[in-house]
């Protein structure tokens, strides 16, 4: 699909997509996200049981939380960002605003919030979080939590340049279009990962963020 024809795909009401959300979702934690003995529902190795007891396996658990910014506009869009290249884990990948959940944290919508502020200023006056999509994990031990939120315009951004090198944002229709899912395959431990793709206006959205767009999708649009 070229950098275009996103324009083709149904389009995506803000109205209607924060009513689907609001039904759908809530503020419940799931037990998986910190518990070793839980497993984690997670669409993209589900298809294969041997691949997410392996990576379930990994330890320590890190449990995160990010914020899936979706910004009520005429034609709603949500926002990403692009990690700086000399950061640890995932240099230069495309992602959403999140990391750690720390103890003093009240909730992981709290800790989605603050690493928010502290990594693109994007102040929490204009930030309604709706619910939690489902846990995502990851290779590496994390355990994410997304927070899917509603966004006010009128928002200033100012980029951390120790988490971020960039701030961009894709049409909602485009990623709520399930043509738009492609599938790419990795190595790690001798398995195959089945990860999700999305390529929009030259940038790659893939792996845990791609797989978050997936579920939310899965969540509001899949009955």
């Amino acid at each position: 699909m070229t950098d275009n024809a996103w324009q083709n795909a149904p389009f995506v009401t803000a109205s209607e997509f924060f009513s689907r959300a609001q039904e759908r979702l809530t503020f419940d934690v799931p037990t998986g996200l910190a518990d070793p003995h839980v497993i984690p529902r997670h669409d993209e190795y589900d298809a294969d049981p041997e691949v997410i007891i392996a990576i379930a396996a990994v330890r320590p658990i890190r449990p995160a939380a990010v914020l899936v910014p979706v910004i009520e506009r005429n034609e709603p869009s949500v926002l990403f960002t692009q990690r700086t290249a000399h950061l640890a884990d995932h240099p230069g990948q495309i992602s959403f605003p999140g990391g750690k959940i720390d103890a003093s944290d009240e909730s992981p919508a709290a800790a989605a919030l603050r690493e928010a502020e502290e990594e693109i200023a994007l102040c929490r006056r204009f930030v309604e979080p709706i619910g939690y999509l489902d846990i995502h994990m990851t290779p590496f031990g994390y355990r994410i939590l997304p927070v899917l939120a509603r966004v006010r315009p009128g928002f200033a951004l100012r980029l951390n340049r120790d988490e971020a090198d960039d701030a961009f944002e894709v049409p909602l229709a485009f990623l709520m279009a399930p043509q738009n899912h492609k599938r790419e395959s990795r190595e790690w431990n001798g398995f195959t990962l089945n990860l999700y793709a999305m390529q929009f206006g030259g940038r790659n959205i893939w792996g845990a963020t791609a797989g978050i767009v997936r579920n939310l999708y899965e969540r509001l649009y899949r009955e």
